[in-house]
């Protein structure tokens, strides 16, 4: 946003000033505050709070739907509890991702991803025990990421949520990362802007080593070239969906498997589930018994498209609860903020 306005701050009258190589008139607006702006050369535009959005012209900030995945089990965290229903200071895990999408300024609707037999429970004991009113959509997910994902990208694409995110972005958020920011969501939507596919990521502070099946080491990255990647990973609506549409397609094999099921409440009956079944769970075999392994959203882009995935700051305490140690490492990030 130019210097010295925010919404409510203006003067009566438009005020009128330059950032950067654009010229601005700041005027009221309903709902807060509008920008439009010259580029030099005399290309008009609009600055949304973020900054000129990409081809000058658009006159609103493009839709922007986070896709939050709790469809995970409490294996590995050894408990009986899927971990993104655990505690963790007070409230369960998936709060925190939660939480950081509802008070964004960036993500305008949320996609809640979770086991289909939890709908009813994440419905009622998760979005409206703490009033999360940008989940406007809880669909079920596959027996893996990359399903769960898939369903959510087919349930995007057939249009289904209540404002449908055609020509925006997607962020896709693992909701065991309960570090969410809205500095990490800034930096991805700025670069997808720019670049249209992005992933949090760090640089990595520890040597690789690349091992064969025998457990030797066979090789040394540059670890100046080797960065750790976190979510959110965020893509142009019509990139990520077509791209999983491309694997299904590579992957079917005639058959429906058990997938996304209507989302909004009072839809998520269990035979409107099955009647509108994807074929996400079953996607993904073929490739790794080809050796290509989908480890993440940015490697679908990278496997069934040309476009390059750009490396976005993420942070370090951006971290994932997988164990029960990360619980512990959680429970000191939050002591210390």
């Amino acid at each position: 946003m130019p210097p010295g306005l925010f919404p409510g701050a203006l003067r009566e009258g438009p005020m009128h000033g330059r950032v950067g190589n654009v010229r601005y008139t700041a005027s009221r607006m309903y709902g807060g505050v509008g920008f439009t702006g010259t580029r030099a050369g005399g290309k008009p535009g609009r600055l949304s709070p973020l900054g000129l959005e990409d081809g000058g012209m658009d006159t609103e900030k493009r839709r922007c739907t986070a896709v939050v995945l709790a469809a995970g089990s409490g294996r590995r965290m050894q408990s009986a509890t899927a971990k993104q229903f655990m505690e963790l200071a007070g409230k369960p895990l998936i709060w925190f991702s939660l939480h950081a999408v509802e008070q964004s300024g960036i993500i305008d609707d949320c996609i809640l991803v979770t086991a289909q037999n939890d709908i009813p429970f994440v419905w009622q004991e998760i979005v409206r025990k703490y009033g999360f009113k940008k989940v406007t959509d809880v669909i079920a997910g596959g027996g893996e990421r990359y399903a769960s994902v898939g369903n959510a990208m087919r349930y995007i694409a057939q249009g289904r949520q209540p404002i449908p995110n055609r020509d925006g972005y997607v962020f896709i958020h693992d909701g065991a990362r309960p570090f969410l920011s809205e500095e990490i969501l800034r930096n991805t939507y700025e670069d997808v802007k720019r670049y249209g596919a992005c992933v949090a990521a760090v640089p990595s502070k520890d040597t690789i080593k690349i091992g064969d099946e025998k457990g030797f080491a066979v090789s040394t990255p540059d670890r100046s070239l080797v960065w750790n990647i976190q979510t959110p990973q965020v893509f142009k609506t019509a990139l990520i969906t077509e791209a999983y549409a491309e694997l299904e397609s590579a992957e079917r094999s005639g058959k429906g498997a058990a997938g996304a099921g209507p989302g909004r409440e009072g839809t998520d009956s269990e035979s409107e589930v099955r009647r509108d079944a994807g074929t996400s769970a079953g996607a993904g075999q073929g490739l790794a018994g080809r050796g290509v392994t989908v480890t993440d959203d940015a490697s679908v882009v990278e496997l069934f498209t040309d476009h390059k995935v750009k490396l976005t700051m993420g942070a370090y305490e951006n971290i994932k609860i997988t164990t029960p140690e990360d619980i512990t490492a959680a429970e000191a990030f939050l002591s210390g903020k």
